[in-house]
C-alpha cells in the first residue's frame, strides 16, 4: 500500500517536473473507515467510507499553486500537474514559499507502532457500542441514552518531494463514546465518555465507557447558579487540555509572522511558573498524534515548548521559518505550522488534594462556546461543572461564564497528578486562581 502511494506521488512529481515545474510536493493517501452509532439497542447509522486521493502543490520560481484529485489513473494524474503548473504561472510569488533543502530533510524514520492489524470487524464495533449504551443505562437515575458508537479507521500516506525525499507511514485508530442523559423533563442533563486509540488492545473497555457516561451525567441533575465572583478555578483534564491549545494557538509561527499573537513578544520570556514545563513527542509509541517526519520532510524531535516555565521556542514551518529568519522546527503540514502530542506534565498534587486546598471555587467539567482575543489574551467562555465549599464538591453548577486574561492564567497553572494521554493534547486537572465567574 505505502509503496503504491510514493509509487502515485512519484508520477505526479515527475510529470510536473518533465512539464517545467521548479519544485514539487506530492501527498497521495489512501483513507478506510468505519463507524456504527445505535440507539436503544438498535443500530442507528452505519456508515463505511473509502477514499484515495492525491494532492499537489507547484512551484514555479517562488509562485505556487496546489490542486488535488481522486482520480488516480496515469492521464489524471498528468492533467493534475499540467493543471496545476497553469495555475502557478499566474500566481503571485510569494518570498517565502519553497521546498526544503535536501540538508534538512529527514534520514532517520522511526518505528512508532502506529498500525494495527486486529482493529474490530463492523460485528465487533457494533457490539462494543451496545454494550456501552447498555451499562450507561444501568447506571442509577440514568433516563434515556443519548446514543452510543464504535469506529475503526486506516490512513495511509505517502509523500514525494522534488527535493528527494520520498518515504510514508500508515496509521490506525479505534474508538468508543456513549452520551447518557439523567432527569427528567427541563432538569434533564447530559454528559458522555469516550475512549480512543491507534491499538484496539489499549482501549478502555466499553462497559466503563457507559458506565462512567451515566455517572457523569446523574452528578449533573438540578444545577445551580451562582453568584458573580472571583474565585479559583480546576479544570477538569477533560477541558484542560484546551488551556494549551491556547498556547499553542499564540505560538504558532503564522501567527507570529502576523504580529496577531499576545505572545509575539514573549520569546524567552517565563510566561508560566517556573515548575511548568510543556512537551510536545511527535515520537511517542502508539500516540494519538505521533509522525515519523512532518508534512514537508524534516524530522520531528522532542522539545520542550515551556522549559521551567520560559517559552523556548514557535510552531514553525518552513515558510514560517522564513519570515521569521529562523530555522524549521520540524512541524508542518498541509495546514501550516502544526504539534504532534503535546503534553502538559503532572504535578505533585492529586486531584483530591487541589480540591481541599479551595474555600471557594469551581471545578469546571464542560466548556461551552468560545470567546478568545488571539492578540490581547481576553478568556471567555460558558461553563458548567461542581460548586467547591469548604474543600469538598458540593453540588451541580450550570449558565455561567468563566473570564479572565490568557497572560494572567498561564501565571498561575497548577497540575494535578492525573495526567492521561486520551488526544493529540492532553493534560491533567488544572488550577487557575482568580478568574471571575459571571453569574447571577
Amino acid at each position: 500500500m505505502i509503496d503504491d502511494l510514493i509509487a502515485l506521488a512519484g508520477e505526479a512529481v515527475a510529470h510536473a517536473r518533465k512539464l517545467g515545474a521548479d519544485a514539487v510536493h506530492a501527498v497521495a493517501a489512501d483513507g478506510r473507515s468505519t463507524e456504527i452509532s445505535v440507539l436503544d439497542g438498535r443500530i442507528e447509522k452505519v456508515e463505511q467510507a473509502e477514499a484515495r486521493d492525491i494532492s499537489l502543490k507547484v512551484f514555479v520560481g517562488r509562485s505556487s499553486a496546489s490542486i488535488s484529485g481522486s482520480v488516480l489513473t496515469a492521464d489524471s494524474i498528468h492533467r493534475l500537474a499540467a493543471n496545476a503548473l497553469q495555475m502557478a504561472r499566474l500566481a503571485p510569488p510569494d518570498p517565502y514559499a519553497g521546498i526544503a533543502d535536501p540538508d534538512q530533510l529527514a534520514t532517520v524514520i522511526p518505528e512508532l507502532d502506529l498500525a494495527a492489524n486486529d482493529l474490530p470487524d463492523a460485528q465487533r464495533l457494533q457490539d462494543m457500542a451496545l454494550t456501552a449504551e447498555a451499562a450507561g443505562l444501568a447506571v442509577k437515575g440514568v433516563t434515556k441514552t443519548g446514543g452510543a458508537g464504535a469506529s475503526r479507521t486506516e490512513t495511509s500516506v505517502g509523500i514525494v518531494i522534488s527535493n528527494g525525499f520520498a518515504q510514508g507511514y500508515r496509521r490506525t485508530g479505534v474508538g468508543v463514546s456513549m452520551s447518557a442523559i439523567a432527569g427528567e423533563a427541563l432538569g434533564m442533563q447530559r454528559d458522555y465518555d469516550y475512549t480512543s486509540a491507534v491499538h484496539y488492545v489499549d482501549l478502555r473497555a466499553p462497559e466503563v465507557i457507559g458506565r462512567s457516561a451515566g455517572e457523569r451525567a446523574v452528578e449533573r441533575v438540578n444545577p445551580r447558579k451562582v453568584k458573580s465572583q472571583s474565585v479559583p478555578v480546576i479544570y477538569d483534564r477533560r477541558v484542560a487540555a484546551s488551556l494549551i491549545g491556547h498556547l499553542l494557538g499564540a505560538i504558532n509561527g503564522a501567527a507570529i509572522a502576523r504580529g496577531t499573537s499576545f505572545l509575539k513578544d514573549a520569546l524567552g520570556q517565563q510566561i508560566f511558573g517556573s515548575h511548568i514545563s510543556i512537551v510536545e513527542d511527535p515520537h511517542m509509541l502508539r500516540g494519538h498524534g505521533s509522525r515519523p517526519f512532518d508534512g514537508e520532510g524534516l524530522a520531528c524531535t522532542r522539545r520542550n515548548l515551556i522549559d521551567g516555565g520560559v517559552l523556548t521556542g514557535w510552531i514553525l514551518d518552513l515558510r514560517a521559518a522564513r519570515q521569521l529568519g529562523l530555522a524549521p522546527t520540524g512541524q508542518g503540514s498541509r495546514g501550516g505550522p502544526s504539534t504532534a502530542n503535546v503534553f502538559l506534565p503532572p504535578g505533585q498534587e492529586t486531584p483530591e488534594q487541589q480540591v481541599k486546598g479551595i474555600a471557594q471555587g469551581l471545578y469546571v467539567t464542560e466548556l461551552i462556546g468560545s470567546s478568545i482575543n488571539n492578540v490581547t489574551g481576553d478568556y471567555s467562555r460558558g461553563a458548567s461543572g461542581f460548586w467547591i465549599e469548604n474543600g469538598e464538591i458540593t453540588y451541580p453548577v450550570s449558565e455561567i461564564t468563566i473570564a479572565g486574561n490568557l497572560k494572567d492564567m498561564f501565571r498561575t497553572v497548577r497540575p494535578a497528578s492525573n495526567l492521561e494521554f486520551r488526544n493529540t493534547v492532553n493534560a491533567p486537572n488544572c488550577l487557575v486562581e482568580g478568574l471571575t465567574i459571571a453569574g447571577v
